[in-house]
């Protein structure tokens, strides 16, 4: 009786296992991964994201290329959990990425970094044999980014021409929702302009309005019927003799 009590009970648990197993993995879509090479320590300078040295740091390195995932600029910055299917060779884990690109190959929703390809795998030598391959099976889902030391940032590119043209970068968004629209807002007359993304990350105003400058952004979840919007004001300005080539703190983070 005990015998038998013992074998149904494990049957239970291992149905219960089982759908436990299936409803979390309900939350990953199925897909393939490639890398690009002479990345092994960080990622790509040149990424459609614009984020230039800072795109080959971020989040050590561990970044990636995505076509399907790029959406026009909007997801540059976002978090994805990659975890490859090999039974031999993958860890149940598998690595978080930045979009910081936009690209495929062979039927690929990711070319992730060789540095983020490599972290995939169990150990060492399964990280090897996963290079070897080139192309795996993969799963993921969008995470939530995390800078813990850092304010939301504001780069000013190169481009930008004071006081003619403003042009900018957001850095260290954390969370799991998308920038939907940007104002610059004078501080003192609270004028404000709605600006429009030019490409990849990058954020411009022409004409921008003179004196302190209050850089707002619109968050949105990105769920059905458009989710949940809020706006996210910083506690710090943007000085008005801004720099081309400068960073700011915007004294914000969102809160995770």
């Amino acid at each position: 009786m005990a015998q038998l009590l013992r074998r149904n009970l494990l049957a239970i648990f291992s149905i219960l296992l089982f759908f436990s197993r299936a409803l979390a993995d309900a939350n990953f879509t199925v897909s393939r991964a490639a890398y690009y090479p002479n990345s092994d320590t960080k990622g790509t300078e040149n990424g459609a994201c614009e984020y230039g040295a800072f795109g080959a740091t971020l989040n050590s390195g561990d970044v990636s290329a995505s076509a399907s995932l790029y959406r026009d600029g909007l997801g540059c910055g976002a978090c994805y959990q990659v975890r490859c299917t090999h039974p031999y060779y993958c860890s149940p884990n598998g690595v978080t990425i930045v979009i910081t690109d936009s690209g495929t190959s062979d039927g690929t929703d990711f070319i992730l970094s060789q540095h983020a390809f490599a972290r995939m795998g169990q150990n060492t030598d399964a990280s090897t044999a996963l290079l070897t391959l080139g192309v795996v099976g993969i799963e993921y889902r969008r995470v939530s980014c995390s800078y813990p030391n850092n304010n939301i940032i504001f780069k000013i590119t190169e481009s930008s021409n004071f006081p003619h043209y403003l042009e900018f970068e957001i850095w260290y968004q954390q969370g799991n929702q998308d920038i939907i629209a940007v104002q610059l807002c004078e501080t003192v007359s609270l004028t404000c302009q709605l600006l429009s993304r030019t490409h990849g990350a990058v954020w411009a105003a022409v004409s921008p309005p003179s004196g302190p400058l209050s850089i707002r952004m619109l968050f949105s979840s990105g769920a059905p019927r458009g989710g949940d919007k809020k706006w996210l004001v910083p506690t710090n300005i943007v000085p008005q003799n801004w720099t081309a080539g400068a960073t700011y703190d915007s004294g914000v983070q969102i809160q995770l």
